[in-house]
């Protein structure tokens, strides 16, 4: 039997805005996904984020390369300034550097969980094995 396809219905959607830590998402399948604030920022999924990301050959969530020679600079953490519904599909943040134009859909926050069970199969994908996702190991 093929293994179930993935939920990508939340359950139950918490976002910590007030404690600055993340959102959890419980999937109707069961599976829970922990997203800290930086990483969803990181994992911005408007034209202009993917196209720097892709530029650096970044994956959505890997935050930003250091510039070899650069000094450091002080960067606020990521946190949310407001956070809204996007119909029943999506959820839109405001962050606190102003941007706003990322509409995270429940499907794009499922395919970049960031569980070390859901980035073990990206990876395994990437590197070209087939993937049992039932199961969440490689074939």
């Amino acid at each position: 039997m093929p293994p179930e396809p993935k939920s990508v219905d939340p359950k139950s959607v918490k976002v910590h805005k007030t404690e600055g830590t993340g959102m959890d998402i419980e999937w109707k399948d069961g599976h829970r996904s922990a997203y800290t604030f930086p990483y969803l920022r990181d994992a911005c999924p408007c034209a202009l984020c993917n196209e720097e990301r892709a530029k650096e050959h970044r994956r959505p969530g890997d935050p930003l390369k250091a510039i070899a020679g650069a000094l450091p600079m002080f960067k606020a953490l990521a946190r949310p300034t407001d956070v809204e519904a996007v119909g029943k599909y999506a959820i839109r943040f405001v962050w606190n550097d102003g941007h706003q134009h990322g509409i995270f859909s429940w499907d794009y926050l499922r395919e970049w969980c960031p569980c070390a069970e859901c980035k073990g199969n990206r990876d395994a994908v990437a590197d070209g094995e087939e993937v049992n996702e039932g199961k969440g190991k490689p074939n």
